[in-house]
């Protein structure tokens, strides 16, 4: 079942504070804490073996670990919680711990050598902290948001107005503060303003999901507009069998990315005149309004994926 194209490959699962360590295929188990000695040791431990050493996203706890072993010269890899958890269930695996999660990790990169991100640029990681520190501020507003209504409709606003307003004032502080240090970021790197700047020519992407876009989708202009489109969730999957033609649904791929891209299809669908167009088309054929922003979410960036492989802005003549 399995290809083996590396020679060894060591499976760490990450937690705070410790990491879970499984060495193939000699079966080694080891347990280092989560510190910036035991990141040396895990490099140490790889480059005796020569081996690869895989773990699974985890919401930033790998990322200190990740950046040790790049500066240290020792391949890593991230590889997606969703396709090592569908591994485990091909396989049968129920039980969960530690252990078996880095063995799990570890087994999936021998079935899965293509699999897996490597380490972004330090620009690029920065990026995307500031960009996901700005969705979760942007929630808290909206949420903030909806207790206000709900206080005006129970007749209790005047409780915690003030609270609420002061609330309400240091998000909007927190939100523009966090815009403004995206803009100087992208703005310092040649790189990325270059990208931001044929980003920001389609109509329909404005600054929100042209930083999005660049944070999130490392791939863009560097894969097909299929893979694009897969990589934000935004590609339909079949499910067929037989004579059976059974409803096409998204499913998967990077969840941030994809709330920005239907924001930014609202707006497409509206201001964009070949998406409007394309939009138009949907609903003169009756199509469901989700269904027509979908689509015109996978077009939008199928077309940014595009322009950016070419190196040009927005021509509404060309595209």
């Amino acid at each position: 079942m399995e290809k083996v194209t590396h020679g060894r490959i060591i499976g760490i699962d990450v937690s705070r504070d410790w990491l879970d360590i499984h060495c193939l295929p000699d079966g080694q188990r080891h347990r280092i804490p989560n510190t910036d000695d035991g990141h040396i040791a895990v490099s140490d431990l790889a480059h005796r073996q020569k081996a690869v050493v895989c773990f699974e996203a985890t919401g930033g706890q790998e990322w200190r670990l990740w950046s040790c072993l790049e500066y240290t010269g020792v391949e890593a890899r991230q590889v997606a919680p969703a396709q090592v958890k569908a591994f485990a269930r091909s396989l049968g695996t129920r039980a969960k711990t530690d252990r078996i999660d880095a063995e799990l990790i570890a087994r999936f990169l021998i079935f899965r050598p293509d699999a897996g991100r490597v380490l972004p640029a330090e620009h690029l990681r920065l990026l995307r902290a500031l960009t996901t520190k700005r969705a979760q501020v942007v929630e808290m507003r909206k949420r903030l948001l909806a207790q206000i209504r709900a206080h005006q409709k129970s007749g209790t606003a005047k409780l915690f107005e003030d609270i609420d307003a002061e609330l309400k004032e240091r998000l909007d502080v927190a939100i523009a503060e966090l815009e403004s240090r995206i803009s100087e970021l992208v703005g310092s790197d040649r790189r990325l303003s270059d990208t931001a700047r044929i980003l920001r020519s389609v109509p329909g992407i404005g600054p929100v999901a042209c930083a999005t876009l660049i944070a999130e989708l490392l791939e863009l202009g560097a894969c097909t507009g299929e893979e694009a489109a897969a990589l934000t969730g935004l590609a339909p999957v079949a499910h067929d069998s037989g004579t059976l033609r059974g409803k096409r649904v998204i499913a998967g791929g990077r969840r941030a990315l994809r709330h920005v891209l239907f924001q930014a299809a609202l707006v497409a669908s509206h201001h964009n005149p070949t998406l409007k167009a394309f939009a138009d088309r949907l609903r003169k054929a009756g199509k469901p309004h989700k269904v027509i922003i979908t689509a015109v979410a996978r077009k939008l960036v199928i077309i940014a994926n595009a322009l950016c492989k070419r190196q040009q802005e927005w021509d509404p003549n060309y595209v």
